[in-house]
C-alpha cells in the first residue's frame, strides 16, 4: 500500500473526486440527449413529409395487381390520379342553364388556380378540364385528371404531396366561384380520398401527441402525488421520441423505410409508452433503494443495475416480436417492425442514461424530486414504509391461497371471451369506410354516385393476350356486379361512343380489358367483384393479369391474411426462446406464453363484441389481428416478465410458491402503474379520426389491462404457484423445494449421515 493511500487527506479526496467525476458524466449525459432533442424535435415536427399513404406502394412486386399496374402503363401516355369535382343545386333540383354555365366557367378556370409553389394548376394537368352533366340533369361531374410524371418533373415534389395541393387549391377556390350561382361542390375520387387520409394524419404530430403527453403526466401525478417527478418521466420519454423521429426520418426519406400515417402514430404512441414503463420501473427500485442509501447517487447505482435486466430483457423481447414483421410481403407491415424497433431502442436508452441524469443532476438533494413524499434514509433493521405494499401483499395472498381455483376460473372466463373470435369480422374495407365521421370525398362520392356511374372512374384492368380478348370481355361480362367490359382503344371505358371504330391499343401482342363495375373502386363491395373477376378471367386465360384500384385492395387483403399464418408462428417461437434465455428454464416460458395467447385471444373476442354489437362498426381491416397479435403478445408478455424474473429471485430464497407471494406483493404497484400507462397512451389514438387506429387503440389498451389485472395478476401466478417448484424444469434443482426453506428464508441443509 503506498503512503499516498493511507494518507487521510487522500481518503477524504476520494469522495469528491467521485462526486466530480458522477457530476461530469451527469452534465455530459444531459447535453448529448439536449442534443438529441434539438434536433430531433426538427425531424419529429417534419416526420410526416416523408409518408407513403398509397396502399398500392406496399404490395410486393410479385402481386398480380402489382404486375397488372406495369403492363398497364404501357398502354396510356401518362398516368394520372384523377380528382372529381361532383357539383349539384343547393335546392337539390335540376339544373338551370345559368349554373351549367356557372359550373362550365369553373372547370375552364381550374387551369388557372394557383399551387403552393406559385405555378399553376394546369402545369399539372393532363388535357382539358370540361363539365359532364349527368343523364338526370341534376349534377355537374368535372374530372382534373392529374399528371403524375408531370407533378414530379415540375414541383420536384412526391405524387401525394402534389395530390393534396391540387384538391386544397380546388377546394378553397370552388366555393367562391359557384356559391353566387347557387350550386355546392365536392372534391371526391381517388385524389379526393388521398388528400382527406393526409389531412386525418396531419393531427399526429400536434393532437395526438398532446393528448397523449397529457393522459400519461395525469396518470404520473397520481400514482407519485408528486409535482416535480411526473415532468421528469414525461421528458424522458420526449427526448426518447426526439431521437426515434432523428434516426427514422433520414431512414424513410432515402427510402430505406416506408413511412405512413399509421406506423408514425404507433411510434409516437409506443415510445411515449415504453419510455415511461421503463421509467416506471427504474424510480420504483430507485426509490426503494433511496431508503437503503445516504447518498442518491449510491442508491441509483444499486437501481440502475437490478432493473437493467428486467428492462433489457423487456426491450429485447419487444424488438424481438416487432422484428418479425419484417417476414410480412406487405410494405407498411415490414416496415414498421423496425420503425417501431427503433422506437423501443430510444425508449430503453433515454430510461436508463437520461431518466437518471436528471434524477441525480441535483446531487445530494436528489431526493427532492420525490416532493412532498421523499423517501427518507432508514437505518439497517427497519422496514421502509411503504403504504402500496399493504394493497398488493392482500392480493398475493388471496391467490397463494386458492391457487388452483383462481387460475381456472381465470382461464375459463378468458376462454369464453375467446369463443367470439370468429364473430370478427376483419376481412378489410372500403375507403369510405376507413374514416370515422364526415370527409368531403366521402360524402362527394355518395352524391356522385346518386347521379353518376361512379365504376367508370377507376374500372378494373385485365392484361392479356390479343387473341383472348373477346372471351375475356365475355367473362367480366358474366360476373355479378359488372356493368361493361370493353378492350382499351385509348378512350376511357364508357365513355361516349365514338363515330368510327376504334382499334385497340396492341402492346407486345397484349391488349388491356377495362372492366366497369356498378359501385365505386373505392368499395369493399368492389373488392370482391375483383376477386370474381380474376376468378372468371383466369378460368379463360391462366396467364391474364387482373389489376386496378380494387384488384390492389383485394391483394392487400389477402396478403394480410397470408401474413398472419406466417409471422404468428415465428414471434411466438422467438419470444419462447427469448424467454428460456430469461428465466432459465422451459416450462415456465411455455406457460406465460399460453397465458399470453389465450389473453390475445380474449381481447380480440371482446373486440368482435364492442366493434359488432357496440360501436356498430362495418369491419376492420384485414392487418387488424395481425397487429393487435404483435403488441399484444410482445408488450403483454412484458408484465409476465417484470413479475417472473421477481419470482425466479424470491423463489431462489424462500422457495417458488412463496417466491410467488412475494413476487406479486412486490411488484404488484409498479406494474400495474405501467400498464395503465401503456393503455391510456394507446387510447390516445382514437383522437385520430381512422378506423384502423380506432380498433388498434382499443384492442391494445383492453388487452394491456387484461394482461395487467387478469394474467399477470390472477392467471400466471395461481398456475405458478400450484405447479411449484417444476415450473423451472428442466432446471429446476436449481431452485430450493419449498419445504427446505426456513421462515428466514435460508435453505435449510439435510442433516449429516452416519
Amino acid at each position: 500500500m503506498t503512503t499516498s493511500e493511507t494518507d487521510p487527506q487522500h481518503r477524504a479526496g476520494e469522495p469528491r473526486r467521485r462526486g466530480l467525476l458522477r457530476g461530469v458524466l451527469v452534465g455530459l449525459a444531459l447535453l448529448v440527449w439536449l442534443a438529441f432533442g434539438a434536433f430531433g424535435g426538427m425531424a419529429q415536427g417534419t416526420l410526416s413529409q416523408v409518408q407513403e399513404n398509397d396502399a398500392a406502394a406496399f404490395l410486393p412486386e410479385s402481386a398480380e395487381s402489382t404486375r397488372a399496374a406495369e403492363l398497364a402503363r404501357e398502354f396510356t401516355e401518362s398516368e394520372t390520379l384523377p380528382a372529381l369535382v361532383v357539383v349539384t343545386s343547393d335546392d337539390g333540383g335540376a339544373l338551370t342553364e345559368e349554373q351549367i354555365g356557372a359550373g362550365q366557367a369553373f372547370a375552364e378556370e381550374i387551369g388557372a388556380l394557383e399551387l403552393p409553389d406559385g405555378s399553376e394548376l394546369g402545369s399539372v394537368l393532363e388535357g382539358s378540364v370540361v363539365a359532364v352533366p349527368s343523364e338526370d340533369g341534376e349534377a355537374l361531374l368535372i374530372p382534373v385528371p392529374i399528371d403524375a410524371a408531370q407533378a414530379d418533373v415540375l414541383l420536384g415534389d412526391d405524387e401525394e404531396r402534389v395530390t393534396v395541393a391540387v384538391v386544397e387549391a380546388i377546394r378553397d377556390q370552388a366555393p367562391d366561384t359557384l356559391t353566387d350561382a347557387g350550386l355546392t361542390a365536392w372534391v371526391t375520387g381517388p385524389a379526393g380520398f388521398v388528400a382527406d387520409l393526409v389531412s386525418a394524419f396531419g393531427g399526429i404530430d400536434g393532437i395526438l401527441l398532446a393528448v397523449a403527453l397529457v393522459v400519461v403526466l395525469v396518470i404520473l401525478v397520481i400514482v407519485y402525488r408528486s409535482p416535480l417527478l411526473p415532468f421528469a418521466v414525461i421528458l424522458t420519454s420526449v427526448f426518447a421520441l426526439c431521437l426515434a423521429a432523428l434516426v427514422v426520418k433520414p431512414l424513410a426519406g432515402n427510402g430505406v423505410l416506408q413511412l405512413n400515417g399509421q406506423s408514425q402514430g404507433i411510434l409516437s404512441i409506443l415510445v411515449i409508452g415504453a419510455a415511461t414503463d421503463y421509467a416506471l420501473l427504474l424510480v420504483a427500485r430507485y426509490r426503494e433503494e433511496l431508503t437503503r442509501h445516504r447518498h442518491p447517487a449510491g442508491a441509483m447505482r444499486v437501481a440502475w443495475r437490478a432493473s437493467l435486466e428486467p428492462i433489457a430483457a423487456s426491450a429485447g423481447t419487444v424488438i424481438a416480436g416487432l422484428l418479425c414483421l419484417m417476414l410480412s410481403d406487405l410494405g407498411s407491415n415490414a416496415s414498421l417492425g423496425p420503425v417501431a424497433a427503433i422506437g423501443i431502442v430510444a425508449s430503453f436508452l433515454a430510461a436508463l442514461t437520461l431518466l437518471p441524469a436528471i434524477l441525480l443532476v441535483a446531487g445530494r438533494r436528489s431526493r427532492g424530486i420525490f416532493w412532498p413524499r421523499v423517501p427518507r434514509f432508514v437505518e439497517a433493521g427497519h422496514e421502509a414504509d411503504d403504504a402500496s405494499l399493504g394493497l398488493w401483499e392482500r392480493v398475493a395472498n388471496g391467490v397463494t391461497r386458492h391457487p388452483r381455483r383462481v387460475w381456472v376460473v381465470t382461464a375459463l372466463g378468458l376462454v369464453a371471451l375467446a369463443a367470439f373470435v370468429p364473430t370478427l369480422r376483419a376481412e378489410g374495407t372500403g375507403e369510405a369506410d376507413v374514416f370515422r365521421g364526415e370527409v368531403e370525398a366521402v360524402v362527394g362520392e355518395e352524391v356522385l354516385s346518386e347521379h353518376f356511374d361512379v365504376g367508370q372512374v377507376e374500372p378494373i384492368q385485365v392484361v392479356v393476350a390479343e387473341g383472348s380478348a373477346d372471351a375475356i370481355v365475355d367473362a367480366a361480362e358474366g360476373v355479378d356486379g359488372v356493368a361493361s367490359a370493353a378492350v382499351y382503344t385509348g378512350e376511357s371505358a364508357g365513355g361516349p361512343p365514338s363515330d368510327e371504330p376504334q382499334e385497340p391499343v396492341v402492346v407486345d401482342g397484349h391488349v388491356l380489358v377495362q372492366v366497369v363495375t356498378e359501385v365505386s373502386a373505392e368499395s369493399q363491395e368492389a373488392t370482391g367483384i375483383a376477386q370474381d373477376v380474376r376468378d372468371a378471367v383466369h378460368d379463360v386465360d391462366a396467364d391474364a393479369l387482373v389489376g386496378g384500384a380494387a384488384a390492389e385492395r383485394l391483394d392487400t387483403q389477402l396478403t394480410a391474411r397470408q401474413d398472419l399464418v406466417t409471422i404468428i408462428p415465428v414471434v411466438l417461437l422467438v419470444i419462447f426462446v427469448m424467454l428460456v434465455l430469461l428465466l432459465r428454464a422451459v416450462l415456465a416460458p411455455l406457460l406465460l406464453l399460453v397465458a399470453n395467447v389465450l389473453s390475445f385471444g380474449a381481447t380480440m373476442g371482446l373486440a368482435a363484441l364492442v366493434f359488432n354489437h357496440v360501436l356498430d362498426l362495418p369491419g376492420a381491416d384485414a392487418t387488424v389481428p395481425l397487429y393487435g397479435f404483435v403488441f399484444l403478445v410482445a408488450l403483454g408478455i412484458d408484465y409476465s416478465i417484470f413479475l417472473m424474473t421477481r419470482v425466479r429471485e424470491e423463489s431462489v430464497r424462500h422457495g417458488t410458491r412463496e417466491g410467488v407471494r412475494v413476487g406479486l406483493a412486490v411488484t404488484g404497484g409498479v406494474i400495474t402503474s405501467a400498464g395503465l400507462v401503456l393503455a391510456a397512451t394507446f387510447s390516445a389514438l382514437v383522437v385520430i379520426p381512422l378506423l384502423f387506429l380506432l380498433q388498434i387503440a382499443f384492442i391494445v389498451a383492453a388487452g394491456v389491462l387484461i394482461d395487467t389485472f387478469v394474467v399477470r395478476t390472477l392467471l400466471v401466478p395461481g398456475l405458478v404457484h400450484d405447479i411449484g417448484r417444476p415450473v423451472w424444469w428442466p432446471w429446476a434443482r436449481r431452485v430450493p423445494k419449498d419445504d427446505e426453506v426456513s421462515p428466514a428464508g435460508e435453505v435449510e441443509q439435510p442433516a449429516p449421515t452416519a
